[in-house]
């Protein structure tokens, strides 16, 4: 048969019969009242950057109400604070203290990860958390130096210089660099771009933090095993090699609470540029950590955090950090684990916390001169031994290929190579999959579920099944310039496939292609260009194409570019069902009259 023979057209008879069928009474695909480019944008803003409307409570307020409700806003403090109870702060207060044995040791630690003198540490546990308990919205997050952050400020600063022969240049660009970061942070939540950190996947964090934790425990060597030399680099082969090569204190931590540092800032010079990127590193990393730490707590206690609201509150308490000697500082998953397990009820345990470092500043901290070194590495290695999630690694391989080589992709380059390969490595494998899924998007060829007018995936449901002389398609992504040349060729085969297995099985030729655009949110001129082409290619062959269940994005625009006019308003369909029941009957009237 020749193409086209013996098919329905979309004149002559079948014309007749689309009119004694009324198509007219079938429910029409409506299009939504046009509204003002102004009515759009400010849609689009809203939807982008507030989803979560937090203008909402200010509806139908009074002048003053608003004013309260916004330094409410701005200060969660003041919404629990009025209902804080002496019960509470009994469990706060144990929480605190416990909090605090863990943050002293571990602050100093984790200063010397950094390449900072160990009493910036304590100063970091000290100013942060009576920020972040003012403006932050989480209950149970116990803000603090991190092991990870550490390193990463530390080693992104010693690329640039030696912290051993420049310690004072060294403490001054670390400070610097929390200063930006704290910028960007605060930024990023006063401009509600909180989506930007959502391009570090769980998988990525997974491999990054096993990654990080295995490079720092390897680093810990030097104090384990009293080695005077070590390599400042952050790969496995280095710190393997200064081991090899090779067959203790802690220096004294003055008394006094934290010294001003704005006057350490540096905003010339050959390093800026190093400064404005790691504090743009270090900035995403604890934002991600601290926020995910903060949402994992909440979701055991079954409340939400409002994520702006934590950039804002992190990044506020880098900024002060960073005038008052402090370094990069978020919510800490090992600190709020303990917090949490000691039952914190409010961020008053943060400041609980703050009140015993500042009293291990004033008074303590001659005590700590005599912490041997390799109990210091020992507190580092403990705390990085539960970063390594291999649990979470094996879900990664059962459940997504991908996600599990993105995760890999991770870690290996952060120990093989040092922590800004592998961030790379993650995100650039993360992009080029989301750029696949965008240019190569899922379509499926859909099949009627017995005894319902639902269709459905019929590789998903083999007793779906597959309507006479109708081939029915679903798109299921929007439709844009990467994608559109492929969508039409593929189109295409899935129609060559219908016709090849219905000659083979000898059944009645293949009459109309239906596709249903449900999943298809939106389309750009390319997606409309390609959407006439089809329609001209499938006539060609000698078959109609029809279009069922657009929204209303999509219709709007197909609107404006008359395709529904070129398509033909009688080929546009509310339901994939209606669509099958006009094209069954036109086939059956075609019977009919012969």
């Amino acid at each position: 048969m020749k193409a086209g023979e013996g098919r329905v057209s979309s004149s002559g008879c079948s014309n007749m019969i689309e009119n004694d069928l009324e198509m007219a009474s079938v429910h029409k695909v409506s299009v939504r009242p046009p509204e003002s480019m102004l009515h759009c944008i400010e849609g689009a803003v809203k939807e982008t950057l507030f989803p979560d409307d937090p203008f909402r409570q200010f509806k139908n307020q009074p002048a003053k109400r608003k004013c309260f409700l916004g330094v409410q806003y701005l200060f969660p403090i003041l919404e629990w604070a009025p209902k804080y109870s002496l019960k509470i702060f009994k469990s706060d207060l144990i929480s605190g203290i416990t909090i605090a044995s863990l943050a002293i040791p571990q602050g100093i630690s984790y200063a010397k990860l950094a390449n900072l003198p160990p009493i910036l540490g304590l100063y970091s546990s000290f100013v942060p958390p009576l920020i972040y308990a003012m403006l932050g919205s989480s209950r149970d997050l116990a803000v603090g130096t991190v092991a990870v952050v550490s390193l990463l400020i530390g080693s992104l600063i010693a690329k640039e210089i030696s912290p051993a022969q420049n310690p004072q240049l060294a403490l001054h660009l670390a400070l610097t660099a929390t200063f930006f970061a704290g910028i960007f942070q605060a930024s990023m939540g006063i401009f509600r771009l909180g989506f930007v950190i959502d391009f570090l996947s769980h998988a990525t964090i997974v491999g990054f933090m096993a990654g990080a934790a295995t490079v720092v425990s390897l680093q810990q060597l030097k104090g384990i095993l009293g080695l005077q030399h070590f390599t400042t680099e952050t790969d496995i082969v280095s710190a393997m090699r200064s081991v090899w090569g090779q067959t203790h204190k802690v220096g004294h931590l003055k008394s006094g609470l934290n010294p001003l540092t704005v006057e350490s800032f540096m905003f010339e010079g050959k390093y800026l540029k190093t400064l404005v990127k790691t504090g743009l590193i270090i900035g995403i990393i604890t934002l991600t950590e601290g926020i995910a730490v903060g949402r994992t707590f909440a979701l055991f206690k079954n409340y939400n955090i409002d994520g702006n609201k934590e950039m804002i509150a992190i990044g506020m308490m880098n900024i002060v950090g960073s005038c008052t000697s402090c370094y990069i500082t978020t919510g800490a998953f090992s600190r709020s684990a303990v917090n949490f397990n000691a039952g914190c009820k409010t961020a008053v345990s943060n400041i609980v916390m703050a009140i015993a470092v500042m009293i291990t500043l004033l008074f303590l901290t001659p005590l700590f001169h005599y912490t041997p070194l390799v109990v210091l590495s020992s507190i580092i290695i403990s705390a990085m031994l539960g970063l390594i999630d291999i649990p979470a690694a094996y879900h990664l391989w059962k459940v997504d290929k991908v996600d599990f080589l993105v995760c890999m992709g991770a870690y290996v380059g952060v120990v093989f190579g040092n922590i800004e390969i592998g961030l790379i490595i993650a995100v650039t494998i993360s992009l080029l999959r989301l750029i696949l899924h965008v240019s190569r998007p899922h379509t499926a060829v859909l099949g009627n579920i017995p005894n319902t007018t639902v269709y459905r995936n019929a590789e998903q449901y083999p007793d779906a099944a597959r309507v006479p002389g109708i081939l029915i398609l679903r798109i299921d992504a929007p439709i844009y310039f990467s994608n559109a040349s492929y969508l039409r060729e593929r189109i295409m085969r899935w129609i060559m496939d219908e016709e090849e297995r219905l000659a083979k099985m000898k059944e009645d030729t293949l009459q109309y292609v239906i596709i249903d655009m449900a999943p298809v949110t939106t389309v750009d001129t390319s997606g409309i260009r390609m959407l006439e082409e089809l329609k001209k290619t499938v006539e060609l062959t000698g078959l109609q194409l029809a279009l069922s269940n657009p929204g209303s994005d999509l219709m709007e625009k197909l609107e404006k570019a008359k395709f529904t006019e070129f398509l033909g308003p009688n080929w546009l369909f509310l339901t994939v069902g209606e669509g099958v029941a006009v094209c069954s009957s036109l086939l059956q009237a075609r019977k009919l009259n012969g």
